[in-house]
């Protein structure tokens, strides 16, 4: 059984720093609702985001994030309405035990990275919010270190 917290490409630095830049920096970010600690994991120019809906069929996918900016404040809005919630377990314990990131694909100082979301977490109530779902994000080496360029969210987990 994979360690969740434990970062899968121990020797590799790429993978390593996409890894990290990806699972455990977003994951304490979200959680602290602190956009400040990831601002610098994104390549504003040309940045896009594309809102998959949970769909399998991308003539239902959208455009949901035209800029850094407008995706930077749905993030915020997600990271405060979490942060509102109360929980039966320890909401990181439960991200990153849902969190998998072990398929990155390198070409040069272009990366595409699949992280996938498989599991939910247990609210103070006894319901549970399903985590499952996918995004593709689109990476690249830019001022000397990798970054966020865009992403295809919110697809179905699995596919089809």
């Amino acid at each position: 059984m994979r360690d969740p917290f434990q970062n899968p490409f121990p020797s590799d630095s790429a993978r390593q720093a996409i890894w990290e830049m990806l699972v455990s920096r977003d994951i304490d970010a979200f959680l602290a609702a602190d956009w400040s600690m990831v601002e610098d994991d994104f390549v504003e120019e040309g940045f896009i985001g594309i809102d998959g809906r949970k769909e399998v069929n991308p003539d239902k996918w959208r455009l949901a994030f035209p800029s850094l900016s407008a995706y930077r404040e749905e993030w915020l809005r997600q990271a405060r309405d979490f942060a509102g919630q109360r929980f039966a377990e320890d909401p990181r314990t439960a991200i990153f035990t849902t969190t998998t990131l072990e398929d990155i694909e390198i070409e040069g100082d272009t990366a595409l990275v699949r992280k996938k979301f498989d599991g939910g977490i247990t609210k103070a109530d006894g319901t549970r919010d399903v985590l499952q779902w996918q995004t593709l994000y689109y990476c690249r080496r830019h001022q000397g270190r990798w970054k966020i360029s865009g992403f295809t969210g919110y697809l179905p987990n699995p596919m089809g």
